[in-house]
């Protein structure tokens, strides 16, 4: 499936995108915000094909420029959440919120009654994109298994 924003174009990331993920995961302005995790191409291809995720390929002009991660929770009704992440010099242009609010809204559109985000409190620069791109705030929460420090559960709300 691949969804429209009014900037940006999401498709399915597939084995041909492991080496760039794997290069923009070495990148240190974009590992950091994922708890400093790099990968090898062959753990890319292995978090490719996990059932329980669909992951796109961010795109703006014809050029790739992110990430963006849909993943569910089993059983209904359908809920779940969305990770992703720009490229440093996508950043600050509006594509993170547009491509977010584009698959938040295919999400829901498929039936799904719940989509989520969780950045940590200190990144403020991805809690500002989230609201722009309808996510509410919901509560802050400590850390956990999941989460290295603080973090807030954002829903989104149109």
């Amino acid at each position: 499936m691949r969804v429209r924003g009014r900037l940006t174009q999401l498709r399915p990331a597939d084995d041909d995108d492991a080496d760039l993920l794997v290069a923009w995961h070495s990148d240190p302005d974009v590992s950091r915000y994922w708890d400093d995790e790099t990968f090898t191409r062959d753990q890319v291809l292995e978090l490719l094909r996990r059932p329980e995720v669909d992951s796109y390929i961010v795109e703006a002009d014809g050029e790739p420029v992110g990430l963006i991660e849909a993943w569910w929770e089993e059983g209904e009704p359908r809920r779940g959440g969305i990770d992703m992440f720009l490229v440093p010099g996508a950043r600050g242009r509006g594509l993170g919120p547009d491509s977010a609010r584009a698959i938040a809204e295919a999400m829901l559109a498929s039936g799904w009654v719940r989509v989520t985000v969780d950045p940590y409190t200190w990144n403020e620069a991805a809690i500002r994109a989230w609201r722009r791109a309808g996510f509410v705030d919901v509560e802050t929460r400590p850390a956990d298994d999941d989460h290295s420090s603080p973090w807030l559960l954002m829903q989104f709300d149109g």
